[in-house]
């Protein structure tokens, strides 16, 4: 236990963001793995190494066994073998719901503990968006989360869909959902519906104009939570209606439209008949917000605020392309979950340490680069593991001063063609099933050979 929560700079004696703390991890372990035997990979060396294998370059299993071997040679005990077979089995026996529940409590430290000069006029700001990840093209994965229906049985990948919940301040995930990318109740919103208990009263939502919806506005509304977002493009809007604010800002007020076939009809009479929103024209777009003071909050410092919610953007980047959770690798719907789960508990930890050190260093965590951290921490990953005393303590303070100066380069107004320069290699396109086309292949060289 105190060679994981070193590893990402936890219980040094600064208990400013101490997002894992030990009795928790320990209650944590005890109610989700219950008694186990002790093996050469019990469940916190297992979910370190499955941490470890999710954060590396390489991300293989074979590199996580021998980093395992590497630290029990270093300790003076008889290394174990060099088979991945036991490894696996013990990612399989590993709770599911461990990894989860300790991302949730991750997460509610975080936002717990990020200095006032992170929220938003006192508020903490949340942000919304989704995204879809590939996984191998097994018949488990293709039953749970199928392929494009346009694609030829082979052909594609399993995909599925993901929507995060993530902390404006500090980049914690909060919360987040997985279901397939297309069928009955696997929209963005569907699995919205499922994270509002992430959400607490006092929240501000930024989401795209996706969730530009009478019903998620409702929703949010009952809860006591703000949601700002562009105007969606099929809703008309006329800025000459309404109670007018000031130029391009007003408030209308939205009718309850027909009840949707996936809300039943108790739900559907607890919503209100009538909601009142405040439409906003700034910079070329229509911002629709439930924030009405126009005293409180003006058009120019919401469009502002709108603006921090591309950070999503880069930390759904940063979670699919610097730790590797664009193509997952297991090979059953389970083990993927899983996987996702482990990918995120490692980001949000390493999002923890980066606010400690921007904390420290008297700036905003998202002035701070995660792949430079992401760096930085793997460097020093086997010396934060395996120091004691005096020495570990100044190890963190290490890297935490060195954190702070990971500063990110500002560039306002930076514009980027959605163009790539270099050419992939020019090979054809698989248009037939793989095992089909060695078959050609290999039929191709015997009628050579005759």
């Amino acid at each position: 236990m105190r060679r994981v929560r070193q590893q990402f700079v936890q219980g040094s004696g600064i208990e400013l963001h101490n997002v894992l703390p030990a009795h928790e991890l320990e209650q944590a372990v005890q109610s989700y793995a219950g008694k186990y035997r002790d093996r050469v990979y019990p469940p916190l060396t297992t979910l370190a190494l499955f941490m470890g294998q999710a954060l590396s370059q390489d991300g293989a299993c074979q590199d996580a066994v021998a980093r395992h071997v590497s630290e029990r040679s270093g300790r003076g005990i008889a290394p174990c073998s060099l088979s991945t077979g036991p490894y696996c089995k013990a990612r399989g026996r590993l709770p599911t719901q461990l990894v989860l529940q300790l991302q949730r409590q991750v997460g509610r430290h975080m936002v717990k503990g990020i200095p006032q000069g992170w929220r938003w006029r006192g508020h903490p700001v949340k942000l919304l968006d989704g995204t879809t990840v590939s996984m191998p093209d097994t018949p488990e994965n293709q039953e749970v989360f199928p392929q494009y229906p346009q694609q030829k049985p082979g052909l594609g990948f399993p995909l599925a869909r993901l929507v995060a919940l993530i902390c404006l301040g500090s980049g914690a995930v909060l919360q987040w959902a997985m279901g397939p990318y297309h069928g009955p109740d696997s929209s963005e919103q569907a699995l919205f519906r499922t994270l509002l208990a992430g959400l607490e009263a006092g929240d501000v939502l930024l989401a795209d104009r996706y969730y530009c919806s009478y019903w998620v506005l409702a929703m949010l509304k009952a809860r006591g939570i703000d949601l700002l977002t562009p105007q969606h493009a099929s809703r008309l809007y006329d800025f000459r209606r309404g109670q007018r604010l000031g130029r391009g800002d007003h408030i209308v007020h939205w009718k309850r439209p027909p009840r949707p076939d996936w809300m039943d009809s108790q739900t559907y009479a607890t919503m209100p008949e009538e909601l009142s929103v405040r439409e906003i024209r700034v910079r070329g777009r229509v911002l629709v917000t439930t924030l009405l003071d126009p005293a409180w909050v003006g058009p120019v410092e919401l469009d502002r605020l709108y603006q921090q919610r591309w950070h999503i953007e880069l930390d759904l980047r940063s979670i699919k392309i610097a730790i590797g959770m664009d193509i997952l690798r297991c090979k059953t719907p389970e083990m993927i979950r899983k996987e996702v789960a482990v990918h995120l508990l490692a980001y949000t930890l390493v999002r923890a340490v980066m606010a400690q050190a921007a904390n420290l260093g008297g700036v905003l965590a998202r002035a701070l680069s995660f792949k430079a951290a992401l760096q930085l921490l793997n460097a020093y990953h086997q010396q934060l593991r395996h120091s004691a005393g005096a020495r570990v303590s100044m190890m963190i303070s290490h890297v935490l001063g060195a954190m702070t100066m990971l500063r990110l380069h500002l560039r306002p107004g930076r514009v980027e063609p959605r163009a790539i320069k270099r050419r992939p290699k020019p090979h054809r396109l698989l248009t037939e099933p793989r095992s089909v086309a060695r078959a050609a292949i290999l039929a191709h060289r015997v009628n050579a050979l005759r």
